[in-house]
């Protein structure tokens, strides 16, 4: 059998495109073929996440150890003062499970991971607009004006990213959008490693 050595499913988009959802409904469907990837941050967590779980949630100061360290496969200052982060340890651990990490990620941490690892199938999430966007994130309750303005204007700078990624799903109904995203990492796990 083919081990997944050095294979990654990169599900990234805009905050608020509903890539958190799809990465749940993969991690459901494909439980003996995917592992949640947990990344490093900065931020605080929200509502109920929970430090290792969601996130591996971490003061700056031991952060940017990390950095001088090479303990990330990639990391990104994605707003300011809040840092992000691939350990590489993770993807270790995955590997060695025989399994597949699967990553929640920032558009730029994706373009970096899919960059360094050929093996990975790097997926776009596409909101259906920005008005779309702006909407789902107010739903959300957690951001306040100037969060939302500056979470929409770095959307608008992500779309402009989107042909970086091997395929693009546009998520105008997220069932539609997690059957297809799926079917493309169903047919990325069964291809032979080059």
């Amino acid at each position: 059998m083919d081990l997944p050595r050095n294979k990654i499913i990169i599900i990234a988009a805009p905050s608020g495109a509903g890539k958190t959802s799809i990465v749940r409904y993969l991690l459901e469907k494909m439980p003996d073929q995917l592992v949640f990837s947990v990344s490093c941050t900065t931020r605080a967590p929200r509502n109920s996440e929970t430090n290792g779980k969601e996130y591996y949630f971490i003061p700056v100061e031991e952060f940017e150890k990390k950095i001088s360290e090479g303990a990330f496969a990639e990391w990104e200052m994605v707003y300011p003062g809040k840092y992000y982060g691939t350990p590489v340890s993770e993807l270790e651990r995955i590997w060695q499970l025989g399994k597949t990490p699967l990553l929640d990620i920032d558009v730029k941490g994706g373009i970096n991971i899919r960059n360094q690892f050929p093996q990975s199938l790097a997926i776009f999430i596409e909101p259906p607009s920005l008005e779309e966007l702006s909407r789902r994130l107010q739903a959300r309750g957690t951001e306040t004006p100037e969060s939302l303005a500056a979470r929409i204007n770095k959307a608008s700078s992500e779309m402009s990213y989107k042909y970086a990624f091997d395929q693009v799903i546009l998520n105008e109904n997220l069932e539609k959008a997690c059957t297809e995203t799926e079917k493309l990492v169903r047919t990325f796990l069964q291809a032979p490693a080059i």
